[in-house]
């Protein structure tokens, strides 16, 4: 009798390590999706924080013209940074690019003073830089404003492309990993059918029924969750040693947000599909649980 029950322990605990193990692998695709949604919105707020605009400076703006310009855009909400070149730094800059000087063939500097400014994220669209060369083109210092409209559109465009298509990816795989855990999470109540059943027939209620195994899956799930952020590390790892760059992508909070979201997503997904999978044995009859 002793031996039975040892058989059934041990086969009992292969099941839940099994179970542990599945919902970790499960966990661990499911980190590596959120890793790349978190590394997109990262990455595309580096380009359209790079992507800026050029204030051309009239050659008879007065100094204090010039300063309170640069004042105004140190103030203003869209300004992530904004640099002040003269024309002897852009006669620098253009001897470097043709390597000859202009200044010599024309004998003056033909470059104009300018203001090179990068925009914050939220602000580098069409109708937000309308709005600013609007505003912009007010002051009497200004000879003209150069935006790269079509650049800016057409990232803007792309990147919504890319998100919209990360967004269903994410979804289509959630709803798999929903399937995935759910089944596994099935088969371990239908080992224990029969206790349900034992349990509802000396007046258990169902809230005290399933709550045994809701706690021990939720617990499956930390563990897969942790095993999942492991495998995640070592990868994470593996590439940064491999690729020199990677690592300038990667920061502590976006690590710390991505296991966050893997830990749960351990407790959700293993806690529904627990309280379902157990609702379904507390419905059915005796008779029925040889049949399912």
């Amino acid at each position: 009798m002793s031996t039975t029950k040892h058989k059934k322990r041990l086969s009992f605990l292969e099941a839940r390590i099994t179970s542990t193990l599945s919902v970790s692998l499960v966990l661990f695709i499911l980190g590596i999706m959120s890793m790349m949604g978190i590394l997109a919105n990262n990455l595309s707020i580096y380009v359209r924080e790079n992507i800026g605009f050029s204030i051309i400076l009239k050659d008879t703006a007065k100094e204090n013209e010039i300063t309170g310009l640069q004042n105004i855009l140190a103030e203003a909400d869209y300004v992530k940074a904004a640099q002040y070149i003269s024309k002897e730094e852009a006669l620098k800059e253009v001897m470097i690019a043709l390597g000859e000087n202009p200044e010599e063939i024309v004998g003056v500097n033909p470059m104009q003073a300018s203001i090179e400014v990068r925009l914050k994220a939220d602000y580098a669209n069409p109708d937000s830089i309308s709005v600013i060369d609007n505003l912009l083109r007010k002051k009497s210092c200004i000879e003209d404003i150069q935006f790269q409209k079509d650049l800016i559109q057409s990232v803007n465009e792309n990147m919504r492309t890319i998100g919209l298509i990360l967004l269903a990816l994410a979804m289509v795989l959630m709803i798999i990993s929903y399937v995935l855990i759910s089944n596994t999470i099935r088969l371990t109540a239908y080992s224990q059918r029969f206790i349900i059943y034992t349990m509802k027939l000396v007046g258990a209620t169902p809230g005290f029924i399933r709550r045994p195994f809701i706690l021990s899956n939720i617990i499956c799930g930390i563990i897969a969750a942790v095993i999942a952020i492991i495998m995640l590390t070592v990868c994470i790892s593996y590439i940064v040693n491999e690729f020199d760059n990677f690592y300038t992508l990667i920061s502590t909070s976006m690590l710390l947000s991505v296991y966050g979201i893997v830990l749960l997503l351990g407790i959700l997904l293993t806690g529904v599909s627990s309280f379902f999978a157990v609702n379904r044995y507390i419905g059915m009859k005796r008779d029925e649980l040889y049949y399912v």
